[in-house]
């Protein structure tokens, strides 16, 4: 949800900031018509991106989910809208600035490992991912302790 409600607007707003030059959107349709028509080469050749404006990108993404964590007491447009939200997962109260930058850190961490850090919710009685223990952070849902 937060893809939809905060990083496509960033990501649109970066583009059109950039005046076209973060993404080589041609180059992508391009990609995508040769693989549609079963061409094997259709990834041999890869959009350029500009470092620069991908950097943008996501500083902007990662300040504004602090400032909804912040705003919003552990929530994003996209948690409020499914009702969950992050707390300090021993007190239960909001969480911290360091919790929330550790956190979004530990985002990169939990992606880095093949999305391990995101599956091992599946496995975990407490339903905690790696940037959740990083940051001794839980999700709720209505009060309770959560998926």
């Amino acid at each position: 949800m937060d893809t939809l409600f905060l990083a496509l607007p960033i990501g649109v707003f970066i583009y059109f900031l950039s005046d076209g030059n973060w993404f080589d959107f041609a180059q992508y349709k391009q990609n995508i018509e040769m693989a549609m028509s079963g061409n094997i080469h259709a990834l041999d050749s890869q959009p350029k991106l500009s470092f620069r404006w991908e950097l943008l990108f996501e500083v902007s993404v990662f300040l504004v989910t602090l400032l909804f964590w912040k705003r919003w007491r552990g929530a994003t447009p996209g948690k409020k809208f499914v009702h969950i939200k992050i707390v300090d997962a021993k007190t239960l109260k909001d969480i911290s600035n360091k919790q929330a930058i550790t956190r979004s850190f530990g985002y990169i961490a939990s992606t880095l490992l093949f999305l391990i850090g995101f599956f091992m919710v599946a496995f975990r009685s407490d339903k905690r991912a790696l940037h959740d223990l990083l940051a001794s952070t839980v999700v709720v849902y209505d009060g309770k302790e959560s998926l």
